[in-house]
């Protein structure tokens, strides 16, 4: 009987003031897709960082087909046919797809210059072989986050990695984008690839993975058949708790209308139509869900209420206070709230601590600074440590932690832990869950159902149909910039959302 493609044997390492993986053993036999499962902050980006040689384990030993190796480095890694997807691509944007691919090992002709046909016609021969479907001409800047991920994969496979380490691959994906993904997935196990996934999408495992070790805070919890177990199963082992995937609530109790958009129209960031003639009320104490396929102007529309960008024609008003000419800093004050779409870019700043992030909408109000401007560091250290606390925020370092050096779930929670720490009359919700883990998509779910019943408008932007049925108590289905129709809860099924989503129109006289 042969090896397994991977051994690590008690795995552990230590970053100040968190130990990161506790002694974890992990065994992928080869040519398996082998899943890893665990909450935001679990340890396995960590595992697998170790495995790539990105870091040193403290302790412990790997083995790559029986064999003990040293990883020192990527580089060693690579040589051992390991390859690393990582959830944030490492592309250079106004580089071809090739030219990434091949950077760091560029081949040359005998004249000394740089060999990019050859490069390309190997790009296009792998990309046909896996069906990726990738033009190795295209820059990165010009093609979807779908194809960049496929432009990672291909990276990999042009340095001949047969042991393939995919990072949260379907964490910034469209629904559509991922069914490819799962596609590709099990092609590149049918041409013998061995693969670890790197996941919290319990339906994703239950789709390609043949078995998944399960972590929870730092430790190995198992490793089991994914046929034997149910999504249920998986997420107790995760959590360590029962974890409901639906989340009961009451009838909405809908009050005066907080949000009133009128006519607007929004060009797109390429300066064509990206919002259309697009009218809709929100209510205080009822969440309104936008529904729809990826690029049909819920970007747009998002950018128009919050201010991020000017509208054409047409006005917005809160609590019937026209804002349509307001600036962002004005709509807060307005009683506007943000959760945005893209935490990184619109969410949080990088470099700041925990502390500075909570503050950073209402650090020039008292209790956080002085009416001479001087800011209260105290108060804005022990205000984040409250929010930490209320909002089980893993921060290992406390109100000091860097926000880059937390994971995604656990930044996410910073912002919407500031965002309704700030109460405001008007709550815009955008992808609020993606790439989230089962437990804290549950915490998500119910803090923004208590924000509801606290009598807040909400609009809930999402792409996980799931989310919009589960949530909202009307929902507005926007297909080509332009609301197809509005469906109160219970009067909404898939069948027709979807419908409507591919730009069927609402007949007269239904929904709400």
């Amino acid at each position: 009987m042969g090896h397994n493609a991977i051994d690590m044997l008690g795995i552990t390492k230590r970053f100040p003031g968190v130990l990161a993986n506790d002694h974890i053993d992990l065994s992928v036999r080869d040519n398996e897709v082998h899943a890893l499962l665990g909450e935001n902050g679990a340890g396995k980006s960590t595992l697998m960082s170790i495995l790539f040689g990105s870091y040193d384990a403290d302790e412990g030993l790997i083995k790559i087909r029986g064999k003990e190796v040293s990883i020192k480095d990527p580089n060693a890694a690579t040589a051992l046919g390991i390859g690393m997807v990582h959830q944030h691509f490492k592309l250079v944007h106004n580089y071809t797809v090739t030219e990434n691919i091949i950077l760091g090992i560029e081949s040359t002709n005998r004249f000394g210059l740089l060999d990019l046909k050859t490069a390309e016609k190997r790009v296009a021969e792998l990309s046909e072989r896996y069906g990726l479907k990738v033009n190795p001409r295209d820059r990165i800047e010009d093609i979807s986050v779908g194809m960049q991920q496929r432009v990672e994969i291909l990276k990999t496979l042009y340095r001949n990695a047969d042991i393939l380490i995919l990072d949260e691959p379907s964490a910034v994906l469209t629904p559509q984008e991922i069914d490819e993904l799962m596609d590709i997935i099990l092609r590149l196990k049918a041409e013998g690839k061995t693969i670890i996934l790197i996941t919290h999408k319990l339906k994703e495992i239950k789709a390609v993975a043949e078995r998944c070790t399960v972590l929870r805070r730092g430790k190995y919890i198992g490793t089991v058949d994914v046929q034997d177990v149910s999504e249920q199963q998986l997420a107790e082992m995760m959590v360590g708790r029962a974890v409901k995937f639906e989340i009961d609530k009451q009838p909405a109790n809908p009050g005066a209308v907080v949000l009133k958009i009128d006519n607007i129209l929004v060009k797109n960031s390429r300066g064509s139509i990206g919002v259309k003639n697009l009218s809709l009320d929100v209510r205080s104490g009822e969440i309104v869900g936008i529904a729809g396929v990826d690029g049909n102007g819920q970007t747009e529309l998002i950018y128009a209420i919050t201010g991020l960008t000017p509208i054409e024609s047409g006005s917005i008003f809160v609590k019937n206070l026209d804002v349509t000419k307001m600036s962002v800093k004005q709509r807060i004050e307005a009683g506007i709230g943000h959760i945005p779409e893209d935490r990184h870019r619109h969410g949080l700043v990088l470099d700041f601590s925990v502390a500075e992030n909570a503050v950073l909408k209402n650090f020039d109000k008292y209790p956080y600074s002085s009416r001479w401007g001087v800011l209260d560091f105290p108060r804005i250290f022990s205000h984040a440590g409250e929010l930490i606390e209320q909002y089980d925020i893993r921060a290992g370092e406390g109100p000091m932690m860097k926000a880059r050096n937390m994971s995604g779930g656990n930044q996410q929670k910073v912002i919407i832990a500031r965002e309704i720490d700030l109460s405001p009359d008007l709550l815009v919700v955008a992808q609020p869950t993606r790439g989230l883990d089962v437990g804290a998509i549950e915490y998500i779910r119910k803090r923004i159902v208590a924000e509801r019943d606290k009598g807040r408008a909400v609009l809930l932007i999402s792409f996980e149909l799931d989310e919009i049925m589960n949530l909202c108590d009307r929902i507005a289905i926007i297909s080509h910039g332009e609301i197809a129709g509005i469906l109160r809860e219970g009067e909404a099924d898939e069948h027709q959302i979807g419908f409507m989503m591919a730009g069927a129109r609402q007949k007269e006289g239904e929904g709400a």
